[in-house]
């Protein structure tokens, strides 16, 4: 989520898809040519992606007054809809424009958003008056300047969104050889938390330190180079087609289903439609699964659905047999799927008020340097790449010797669900200490305190995410491959929605998040998040323990 949340993600789509096509006319198409200027445009844009993201809890309240908790709230809801646009830029993607198309088109409207925020801080009729951070006479934002604010934000999460995928989609699709793009996502990896460490660091810095315009202003640059490298690589690169998209097969299986609804489910393969292998000598013919057979009348032959020819003659009455299983596929994975919405929030929950209690610490560092608040998300950042590695090198190949096998993708995500809940304890406790010395000896604690927390959900992070990407990825049914990764960033979005709604809930019925957090109680937030998280966690082993893997047995899905 860490990743997710700076500007990047945790995989992405190719792996099976066309080879890049033979050089025409002279000039090379695909391949490693490719590779700098993606990966440029890789780094450029994570930097402005995150340059902006990780300080906006900060930004709200000191440049546009807003409460704490409102400022919480607002980034939530921004990173839920940064973690949606990458679904929709994977269907325009994969149906209508093109991974080329909407990258440069993203990059593009992330740029006039980034113009809007320097405005914001640079014309002072666009934001409120100064007012010290705290005090309860602090004019709010007005209407046209919460009109420009959100139009702002709006631009740079759709901008975000529209690239964080299909940059990834794009690289790997130059490749047809598995290692080459093995090769080209390890590069990836080091550059987007490469990029993600120098905006949650430097960027910040500068935006707390010297000002939100110089802050800004950076992102604005690395998000131009970005574009301007990865359009000027663009007479390389070899650009997928656009195809019909899969959902629409797939809502077909819907409404043949209704359409007849009558029809009585037969038993014999030679009753169903097979597409181009139907009515063949020789063909295999395999019968629906009895799963789900309800659905089984989508493909179910009735007088005038095939013409002569072999074809359909009214698609929204006869679907094949292949489509109503990519179908079931998607409807098992689902409940597994769903466990990982309530997974993701409590991370959104944590990284919202560790920044919030980050403000109330001593974040001195020595005399004179003040560790950023919007900075923390660099714990988690650093834990996850550092565990990612030792997983890879030693984790892994010990889990092999001693148990046989590699772990499964289901059992990386159990581990995972551990090591989040531990964190939102360890979470509670430190809350309970800092709010302590806050009020009690009138002594700030030290925001070092805060660490342990992220660095335990960064190694959770380490396991759950790769884990439910390797999961999806296997397990979805070909014709959405492309989207199984995509599903991860839909999760944390509606993850981070559900999180704004759970913060939303306990401030209408509990004194416990008040403006001013030292007078709230914000370690009872984090032992109902435990309490929600201990739930979805046997809601996990129920699912995982009737889910049958599709695609491969029980020896391990993880090949590290």
């Amino acid at each position: 989520m860490a990743a997710l949340h700076g500007g990047g993600n945790t995989s992405a789509s190719g792996g099976d898809g066309e080879p890049p096509p033979p050089p025409t006319a002279g000039r090379r198409r695909g391949g490693w040519i490719t590779t700098p200027f993606i990966i440029a445009s890789v780094a450029g844009l994570t930097l402005a992606g995150g340059g902006w993201m990780n300080n906006l809890i900060v930004f709200l309240i000191q440049e546009f007054n807003i409460k704490s908790i409102n400022a919480a709230q607002i980034f939530n809801v921004v990173c839920g809809c940064t973690n949606f646009f990458p679904v929709l830029a994977a269907i325009l993607a994969d149906s209508f424009l093109g991974c080329f198309s909407v990258i440069w088109i993203s990059s593009l409207i992330s740029f006039l958003g980034l113009i809007l925020l320097v405005l914001t801080v640079t014309v002072d009729s666009l934001r409120p008056p100064d007012c010290a951070t705290g005090s309860s006479f602090c004019a709010g934002p007005s209407r046209i300047q919460y009109t420009i604010l959100f139009a702002a934000l709006a631009l740079v999460s759709i901008g975000l969104g529209g690239t964080r995928f299909t940059l990834t989609t794009i690289g790997a699709n130059q490749f047809n050889k598995p290692k080459h793009q093995a090769t080209y996502f390890n590069l990836y990896f080091f550059t987007l938390y490469a990029t993600s460490f120098i905006s949650a660091t430097g960027i910040v810095y500068v935006e707390d330190n010297l000002s939100w315009a110089w802050g800004y202003g950076i992102c604005i640059a690395g998000n131009v180079i970005g574009l301007a490298l990865f359009l000027a690589g663009s007479r390389f690169y070899y650009r997928d087609k656009p195809q019909e998209s899969p959902f629409t097969s797939l809502a077909r299986v819907v409404v043949a289903c209704i359409r007849k609804r009558n029809a009585e489910v037969s038993s014999e393969s030679a009753d169903y439609y097979y597409g181009d292998a139907d009515g063949v000598k020789g063909a295999v013919e395999k019968a629906p699964t009895k799963s789900f057979r309800i659905l089984n009348r989508a493909a179910l032959k009735t007088e005038g659905d095939v013409l002569p020819n072999g074809s359909i003659s009214n698609p929204g009455k006869l679907c094949t047999v292949q489509q109503v299983e990519d179908l079931k596929s998607l409807i098992r994975i689902l409940p597994l799927w769903s466990t990982s919405i309530l997974l993701s929030t409590p991370i959104g929950i944590q990284g919202s008020l560790t920044v919030l209690q980050a403000l109330t610490t001593d974040r001195h560092l020595g005399h004179r340097f003040q560790f950023p608040a919007g900075s923390m998300i660099v714990f988690t950042l650093i834990s996850t790449a550092i565990s990612l590695t030792l997983f890879d090198h030693f984790l892994w190949p010990m889990w092999k010797r001693v148990a046989g096998k590699n772990p499964t993708s289901l059992q990386q995500i159990g581990v995972g669900h551990v090591l989040n809940i531990t964190s939102m304890a360890v979470s509670a406790i430190i809350e309970s200490k800092r709010r302590t010395a806050a009020t009690s000896h009138h002594h700030p604690m030290s925001v070092l305190w805060l660490v342990p927390q992220l660095v335990i959900v960064g190694i959770g992070e380490a396991f759950h995410f790769p884990g439910q990407v390797a999961l999806y990825y296997q397990e979805f049914p070909a014709c959405l491959k492309s989207m199984a990764s995509a599903m991860v960033a839909m999760q944390v979005g509606v993850a981070y929605y559900l999180s704004t709604a759970v913060v939303g809930f306990v401030r209408r019925v509990t004194e416990w998040l008040p403006d001013d957090i030292d007078d709230g109680r914000v370690d009872n937030v984090y032992w109902v998040v435990v309490v929600i998280g201990v739930c979805n966690f046997g809601y996990y082993v129920v699912c995982s323990w009737l889910y049958k893997y599709k695609n491969v047995d029980d020896e391990g899905v993880s090949e590290s």
